[in-house]
């Protein structure tokens, strides 16, 4: 890949011979832009999706370029046809922008960028197939053949139409490559590429009432039937629903009705839109004042500007994006608002539905492929609308996007580790709604230390403002809006440091604090509900011998394995958290086959047995990502809490993110000690959000809240910080470190990570790539490493990493230069470069 200025033509009203067009390929091993040549009688654009043949495959593509003559470089005999458009026009010229500004930003391909922001099956990929031919097999084939033959043929045979794909044959049969080019030519075996499977609409028979013919009275009681229940239904039903309404096994009634012309059946495209609540209708709040100034500012911006709306837990910052997008919708314009998680988007998809209604959408991973299609062309349509959705969504193709909001901007959600390209959800929106020229809100109640030190670079303290005039304190665009307290004036609730080892000096070596379980025993003569929260999942994170010390660990992986207990009765299972590796929990020690083996440390599903041991007349619900991996279980477990079927919901980080329940008056932190200590420059700003955001849950409604924070840190600066509410004191004291350590906001960062099956290689490679980087970059950056990664081995690869610091940001031509490096490592060795890395680890 090579940085350069954007080739790309964003016309498109191309008046030239549309007979060349220059395609960017899906294709793992090309890079650049290839020539095809166009069908006859086909308008393509720019911007336009298409298949190509490519090799002896076909792929995907975007129509870059319209080129009016032939590149002299290439005969006509050497430029292939275009095979087909699977989707016109989607592309404008800002979009092209904002995909480009981001895979040089990220030092990625441009087509890894255009596979986030596209849905599934728009670039797809060929496959290539063997078949056997069994009218040309002789009887006893094993004879006229190798073995490796004989086996690719036993393979095929197992199939029913003897038809396997060609990467499958080869994983299956070693070496088999020879062997099935042999039996090709024997004609016992035909290969043929498989077209790529495309999106495609969906389509819904629906049948309209007509009226009833002058034969009336001829019609059966089940014919009567169907029309009196489309008349009932405004006339019209779909197929398949009108015959459960009427009770017919077949469509027989119904074509019969067709055919005396009282109705007519219809093909019709039904969008598979994500619509999984229909919640009632919602009338705009009365706001606070602090509130008001906020939405004025907001309102009173019709170009790019970033503000940070930063509001305590319960301020009601919802309720100010809800005001200050209804305008934008009446200026036929629309709304991307974006959450760090799947698991925040019921609540908030719920609230925004009530107020508008039929315009919004919802856009993430977690939808089906036919449901991601059909919202992804939903939002190209140009209608007002609000899209919802996680970090992938900041590629929405909203064609006239007029605010752009980022809520829970700190979470680190927002930033994609894996796969490239790396991209921070927060940095492309801000580019995104510089291009679009429209605002940008970031809202948090405990905003990044990033968003927090750009903010006041330009916006000078006190926090509280009196006026709208304070604010615009320059034509720079950026703005800082403080909402400093709960709406009604609730109080934020108090937060009790428990120190747990005097509670193990009492005796009490239960996972729950005496003060926390005299608080639990009250939830249900108050009629109240809490919220438990803990930092992992599983029951336990590890298992050991207690006769020899074996620890139980991944054989894929440099870490433990975690045992998962579910419930009484359940199956006993050890879980890697990386790979998902998972095997039975041994009754003896692999190593000294000694049965003491011991449980250590603690999880949600131990939490849940504890609980369900110490307080039976308790319902508990659990909400991690072993519970809510099934379609709709955030939204289910969530709707079941807050109709009361539980008193606790007991669950990890999820519970931090914009939970908003009423009756929960109680929140307990079962141990906050697996947040503080960790190997990483931002552990003690993570550990600070999470808790100060899972503190937030407590005392939402009219009944005041209380915090329990269970911890063998009580002095911890973290912890004081959180029991005072005092996010000022975390931010002066965590901001001196970072500046005198270079580190962001106040230095760049650029990981480099290196990983492959081979240790030794990963190494090598690693400390070959330190060298060069040694004489390539100036000496004002630091090179730290090369060093192992925190766990060395996930998944069977070896992980080893390198970090630059600069206090200066890096340019375009050290990025240029650090890209060129990949040459220098082993073939076998990947290499990911992560510019504003996160996590070091």
């Amino acid at each position: 890949m090579k940085l350069a200025e954007p080739v790309i033509d964003y016309r498109y009203d191309n008046q030239v011979p549309q007979q060349w067009v220059e395609v960017l390929v899906d294709c793992v091993y090309a890079e650049g832009l290839y020539t095809y040549q166009n069908k006859p009688d086909i308008l393509i654009k720019a911007g336009d999706i298409v298949s190509v043949p490519f090799g002896n495959t076909i792929v995907g593509g975007v129509v870059v370029r319209i080129l009016s003559q032939q590149p002299d470089n290439l005969d006509s005999s050497q430029i292939k046809e275009i095979d087909d458009i699977v989707s016109s026009g989607f592309f404008p010229p800002h979009y092209w922008e904002l995909l480009e500004r981001t895979a040089n930003y990220y030092l990625t391909d441009l087509i890894n960028v255009i596979r986030v922001a596209l849905p599934p099956k728009l670039l797809g990929r060929s496959q290539r197939r063997v078949k056997l031919l069994f009218n040309n097999i002789p009887e006893n084939p094993e004879d006229f053949c190798t073995v490796k033959e004989w086996e690719v043929i036993k393979l095929l045979k197992k199939s029913k139409q003897g038809d396997y794909s060609y990467r499958f044959i080869t994983q299956k049969v070693n070496n088999s490559r020879k062997a099935i080019s042999l039996l090709v030519k024997k004609q016992w075996l035909e290969t043929y590429l498989q077209p790529p499977s495309k999106a495609k609409p969906k389509f819904t028979k629906v049948v309209t009432f007509l009226g009833e013919n002058n034969n009336s009275e001829k019609l059966t009681p089940k014919q009567k039937d169907v029309l009196k229940n489309l008349k009932n239904h405004d006339g019209e039903l779909a197929l398949q629903e009108l015959l459960k309404v009427c009770e017919l096994n077949s469509d027989s009634v119904v074509k019969t009705l067709e055919r005396k012309g009282c109705i007519v059946i219809q093909e019709r495209e039904t969008l598979r839109l994500l619509q999984d609540s229909n919640p009632t209708e919602d009338q705009p709040k009365s706001l606070t004042s602090p509130q008001n100034q906020a939405l004025e500012l907001i309102n009173s911006l019709h170009s790019f500007s970033t503000v940070l709306l930063h509001g305590v837990t319960g301020s009601g910052k919802t309720e100010v994006y809800l005001q200050a997008i209804a305008p934008i919708l009446a200026q036929k314009k629309s709304a991307l608002v974006l959450v760090p998680e799947i698991g925040l988007t019921p609540q908030l998809t719920d609230r925004f539905r009530a107020r508008f209604k039929g315009q919004v959408c919802v856009y993430h991973s977690a939808l089906s492929d036919g449901e991601r299609y059909d919202t992804w062309r939903q939002m190209l349509t140009g209608e007002p609308q609000v899209v919802i959705g996680t970090r992938s969504a900041v590629f929405a193709p909203l064609p006239n996007i007029g605010i752009i909001i980022l809520d829970e901007e700190h979470d680190t959600s927002f930033k994609q580790h894996q796969p490239i390209p790396t991209y921070h959800a927060v940095k492309v929106a801000q580019w995104r709604a510089e291009l679009a020229d429209c605002p940008l809100i970031l809202g948090s109640a405990t905003p990044s230390l990033e968003t927090w030190q750009k903010a006041f670079s330009v916006v000078p303290k006190p926090l509280k403002i009196n006026n709208i005039e304070d604010l615009l304190v320059s034509s720079y665009p950026h703005y800082y809006l403080s909402l400093p307290d709960r709406i009604l004036e609730r109080p934020l609730p108090p937060v009790e440091i428990i120190d747990m080892r005097q509670e193990l000096r009492k005796g009490n070596r239960s996972i729950f604090s005496d003060r926390l379980k005299v608080e639990l025993q009250n939830l249900k003569p108050e009629g109240k509900q809490a919220i438990l929260f803990i930092s992992r999942r599983g029951h336990s994170t590890f298992v050991s011998c207690r006769s020899c010390g074996y620890v139980m660990e991944c054989p894929h992986c440099d870490v433990s394995l975690s045992y998962h207990y579910s419930h009484h009765g359940a199956r006993e299972l050890l879980r890697c958290h990386y790979c998902n590796h998972a095997e039975l929990h041994p009754k003896q020690c692999p190593q000294c086959f000694s049965p003491y083996l011991k449980f250590f440390g603690t999880g949600t599903q131990k939490v849940v047995l504890e609980m369900e041991k110490e307080f039976p007349d308790l319902k508990v619900l659990r909400f991690d990502s072993d519970t809510t991996s099934s379609k709709n279980a955030h939204r289910r477990i969530l709707t079941e809490f807050a109709q009361g079927e539980a008193d606790i919901l007991i669950g990890t980080q999820m519970l931090t993110k914009g939970i908003d329940l009423a009756n929960v008056t109680l929140v307990g932190v079962v141990s906050a000690d697996g947040l503080l200590f960790h190997s990483d420059y931002r552990a003690s700003e993570r550990a600070f959000q999470t808790l100060t955001q899972v503190a937030g849950r407590a005392g939402r409604g009219e009944d005041r809240g209380k915090v329990i924070i269970q911890t063998y840190s009580p002095e911890h600066p973290v912890i004081h910080a959180v029991q005072n509410h005092d996010y000022l004191a975390f931010c002066d004291r965590e901001l001196k470190e970072r500046e005198s350590l270079s580190y962001p906001p106040y230095g760049h960062l650029i990981l480099l990570r290196f990983s492959g099956l081979d240790g030794d290689k990963v190494r090598d490679s690693a400390d070959a790539i330190a060298s060069l980087c040694a004489n390539l970059l100036p000496d004002y950056m630091e090179i730290l490493g090369p060093a192992p990664a925190n766990i060395m081995r996930v998944a069977r690869r070896y992980r080893w990493q390198i970090l630059l610091k600069s206090e200066e940001e890096f340019s375009l031509e050290i990025k240029q230069e650090l890209i060129n490096l990949r040459q220098y490592c082993h073939n076998s060795v990947s290499l990911v470069i992560d510019p504003d890395p996160l996590r070091i680890e």
